[in-house]
């Protein structure tokens, strides 16, 4: 915060006797009912030094355990964030700036929420990108509702996806009084058959994860004309990071691509905050929630770059946006854009093979070790295992804890929930299979 100077109390009463007041309580009065006004003391304990402020709070941070070895993903993940990265975003003109409302003075905060969108667009191969949301579940739910249009109203979601978008995009159907039904899977992937049934004239947007929650990779071809051929949109949840090696949510035929960026350069950070990417084609452009940040010339001919299309109730008349939400997670989306430009196309590329190859290698040895595979699916970097019962997963993942590795997730029925990205070496790996084994003997 070395540019950052506040006001002396000297400018402070100089402004509000500008302002018509004498200090600070007759603003405050002038304003809120003196019933609501505190007039006692607060009892607060003494003020602590810096050193003891520090001291405090390691010992509070000292509580957590930070793992040595992680092999769970489901939704969050483990991977290298390149030290520019942080020397960059943590730059204070970047940590410290808030929402762009006047765009023609905050031309360096625009430009990077444009390369940002950019670059999604570039990774989904769709047209357009807004300026991020609150994370991959809000994008998800998000999305979905997107799809709403006259008298197509129904609403479809996988059962593969991760349980806690699930959970979001129910919330969202509720408040929006939207029919919502779930599509059943089958052997770890979308029932292709029970969509056929469930595809109504009335369906109006399919939601489905590929990489899914257990991550294996969709049929996505067969569901994206299953649903067009009902002239619904089809939304598709993705791993962005998988992008680098698979096919795009655009060549898949998908309508709108979603999904949580926290993969891009964000760390784990106890949950958050993360981050919700939202691309889509460029005829549903103007549906989409939030805003987009484009690019202009000024009156000089200069580049340039303003908000537009706010399709957001504090831009617009409410009854008519897209959305109520109200944040961009400006600093998490720059931070994923600082990233995709440090990596580039060859280094995302690399990450996501050696991501999958280690996943690969770990679940091979894993079936070796006698843990065999829940299902025999296409996958990008995590895979179920399957044992008897619920208990003697907990057994497996008690051990290696105790060896300070974080297992995979367990689902709560013997299934293992795994996930190696290119942060883990073979050392680990066999390491890992190693205590495996002894736990399974």
């Amino acid at each position: 915060m070395g540019t950052y100077v506040p006001g002396t109390k000297e400018e402070q009463l100089k402004m509000l006797k500008a302002c018509g007041y004498q200090d600070f309580d007759e603003l405050y009065a002038a304003a809120i009912p003196d019933s609501l006004l505190f007039r006692g003391t607060l009892d607060l304990p003494e003020a602590k030094s810096e050193m003891e402020v520090r001291r405090e709070m390691e010992a509070l941070a000292s509580k957590n355990h930070v793992y040595a070895h992680v092999f769970r993903g489901a939704g969050a993940y483990h991977h290298y964030i390149p030290a520019i990265v942080t020397e960059v975003t943590g730059r204070e003109e970047f940590r410290t700036a808030y929402t762009p409302y006047q765009a023609e003075i905050s031309q360096g905060v625009l430009q990077s929420i444009f390369e940002y969108q950019s670059d999604i667009c570039a990774l989904t191969g769709m047209d357009a990108s807004n300026a991020s949301v609150y994370d991959g579940a809000t994008a998800s739910a998000e999305g979905l509702m997107m799809t709403r249009q006259g008298k197509k109203t129904a609403l479809l979601v996988s059962a593969a996806v991760n349980p806690r978008v699930l959970s979001v995009i129910r919330t969202y159907a509720f408040g929006r009084g939207a029919e919502l039904t779930v599509i059943p899977e089958k052997d770890g992937v979308t029932d292709t058959e029970a969509l056929k049934s469930l595809l109504t004239e009335e369906t109006a947007g399919v939601l489905i994860a590929s990489p899914n929650y257990y991550g294996n990779i969709e049929d996505v071809d067969t569901i994206a004309a299953l649903v067009h051929e009902k002239k619904a949109l089809l939304v598709m949840n993705c791993n962005p990071v998988s992008l680098a090696v698979l096919k795009t949510p655009k060549e898949y035929g998908a309508d709108i691509a979603v999904g949580e960026g926290q993969p891009l350069g964000l760390p784990l950070s106890f949950g958050g905050p993360y981050l919700g990417f939202m691309a889509c084609t460029e005829k549903l452009m103007r549906r989409l929630p939030g805003r987009i940040v484009g690019e202009t010339v000024d009156t000089e001919g200069k580049r340039g770059f303003v908000l537009t299309l706010q399709a957001r109730e504090q831009h617009i008349r409410r009854e008519k946006a897209s959305s109520n939400i109200c944040s961009n997670e400006a600093l998490a989306a720059m931070t994923a854009a600082v990233y995709l430009a440090a990596m580039g196309p060859k280094g995302l590329k690399n990450a996501a093979l050696i991501s999958a190859k280690n996943a690969h290698e770990l679940k091979e040895k894993l079936a070796a070790a006698g843990l065999p595979a829940a299902y025999e699916k296409p996958f990008f970097h995590e895979f179920v295992t399957k044992q008897e019962s619920k208990e003697d997963a907990e057994k497996v993942l008690k051990k290696l804890d105790e060896n300070d590795f974080l297992g995979g997730l367990p689902l709560g029925d013997g299934r293992i929930l795994w996930c190696a990205t290119e942060m883990n070496s073979a050392e680990e790996i066999d390491r890992l299979v190693s205590i495996v084994k002894e736990a399974l003997s």
